[in-house]
């Protein structure tokens, strides 16, 4: 299991856990991790395993599991409070990670996180051969597509994060990696949290890029079916009513990934939020 563990100049004593989404890797958080060492917090970044630097075992993932994996690497740091950040898919290993070791974890913060919506009740099942055979025909320019969905413009500075989507295409074990990643759209497909959210008790932010119309397994609804869901707007709403006591934050014109396309908002919130 890779991971970055940046440590500040002048620490404050805290530290911050990063979970990504299903996407990406700890690479996307280098803005993130930056203004947070220096602000004083030690900043854990794990690519989860399957994902990134770490390894791809053909195994039955869950978030129960990338939850345990990830409270053993903090043991092993010796770090026995932090704040997390969880974005996209990250959403649900940080509510995952939440409920299972809710006395780790001090603040939560969603950023656009998925799984607001159990997917399984409306996209279609299919198994995780189908999958496979998708992931398996993946290439740059489908990835590009894809992350270019992200964001309600494209920006020349986003392409490096689709080059880092893409790094794996050229392994020459790129099988093995695209049948991690139809394993883990499994897991997100057949794991929902949902249902959970309500206990949550730690203090939570939710920021929310008010453009996103993110959903897992789009591709297989129609048109019109898809329109009804990835509402955005509506469901950072659910998920604060979901969790008593949390702070909802609505960015207006923003995507799926407000710590890129708007990192000094971002950052001003996130700080103040965790100083509070």
């Amino acid at each position: 299991m890779a991971y970055m563990d940046a440590k500040p100049t002048q620490p404050n004593g805290k530290s911050v856990l990063l979970f990504h989404g299903k996407n990406f890797n700890g690479y996307y958080w280098k803005d993130v991790i930056f203004f947070l060492k220096n602000s004083g917090y030690r900043v854990i970044v794990p690519d989860q395993l399957g994902w990134g630097r770490s390894e791809k075992p053909n195994i039955h993932y869950s978030f129960h599991l990338l939850a345990a994996n990830t409270m053993q690497l903090l043991d092993s740091l010796a770090i026995n409070k932090v704040h997390v950040i969880g974005h996209s898919m990250g959403g649900m290993l940080a509510t995952r990670f939440a409920l299972m070791f809710p006395d780790v974890v001090n603040k939560l913060i969603y950023e656009n996180p998925i799984g607001i919506e159990d997917y399984k009740t409306f996209i279609p099942y299919q198994k995780v051969e189908e999958q496979y055979e998708k992931e398996l025909k993946a290439n740059y320019d489908s990835y590009k597509k894809y992350q270019q969905g992200y964001y309600p413009k494209w920006k020349p500075e986003y392409e490096q994060y689709v080059k880092a989507q893409a790094a794996s295409l050229n392994d020459s074990d790129f099988a093995k990696t695209a049948w991690v990643n139809a394993l883990t759209y499994q897991m997100i497909y057949e794991q929902p949290v949902v249902y959970e959210f309500r206990h949550i008790k730690q203090p939570t932010l939710i920021i929310i890029g008010l453009e996103d119309r993110t959903v897992v397994g789009k591709n297989l609804l129609s048109k019109e079916e898809a329109a009804k869901h990835g509402q955005y707007p509506l469901l950072g709403k659910k998920l604060k009513a979901e969790i008593n006591g949390s702070t909802l934050i609505e960015l207006k014109d923003v995507g799926h990934i407000p710590h890129i396309q708007v990192q000094e908002v971002y950052r001003q919130h996130v700080l103040k939020f965790l100083k509070d």
